[in-house]
This record gives C-alpha cells, structure tokens and sequence, in this order.
C-alpha cells in the first residue's frame, strides 16, 4: 500500500521525494479518476515511485487514478499535489525498472 505523503513529517517527505526523476522521451499517457472516463495526458517526468502528469480535468490531492503510461498496463496511484492541469502522483507500488527503461532510455 502507498505511503500518504501528506500524512509524513516533512523529512520523510523529503527522502521520497529525493527518488531520481527522469525526463520521458515517450510522453503518451491516459488519466482515469473513479467514475470517470480515460482522459487523454501527457507524463512529464517519471521516477519508480510516481510521476508528473499534465492532463485535464479536475484532480485534488487524495483522488485516487489509474494510469496507462505509453499504452502499458494500468497503474494506480493517488494524487499527491494538483495545480491547475499538472499533478503529481504517486504510484500504489514502484514500478518495474523494464518499464522506466521503457519511458526514459537514459
């Protein structure tokens, strides 16, 4: 299970936050909230443990998602921050290194 950022103290929140991000070269996402339809995204950068996506819509800190990150399987992750159209996530497990290889070739 996913730890609640917003529920750590702010130096826990700082060593997760510490996890490598990675600039994407395959930026092709879908966004889909409960009782929502897939939305069209698009990932702006990526670490195992969550990411940054631009996608429209209305998401608040908590929602719940699922991710298709370059068509994959689906992932879900909960929303940690919301500003307007972009949002950080963070995924209910890290994902595979076969998979940020994938989404990032560097």
């Amino acid at each position: 299970m996913a730890t609640d950022v917003w529920q750590l103290d702010t130096a826990e929140a700082i060593e997760l936050r510490r996890a490598g991000r990675h600039t994407v070269v395959v930026s092709r996402a879908t966004v889909r909230g409960q009782g929502q339809s897939a939305a069209d995204a698009t990932l702006l950068d990526v670490s195992v443990y969550g990411c940054r996506i631009a996608a429209l819509g209305e998401h608040a800190a908590g929602d719940r998602l699922w991710l298709r990150l370059d068509g994959g399987w689906p992932i879900p992750a909960t929303v940690v921050w919301a500003d307007g159209e972009r949002m950080g996530c963070r995924f209910d497990q890290p994902i595979a290194g076969s998979t940020m290889r994938d989404l990032t070739r560097d």
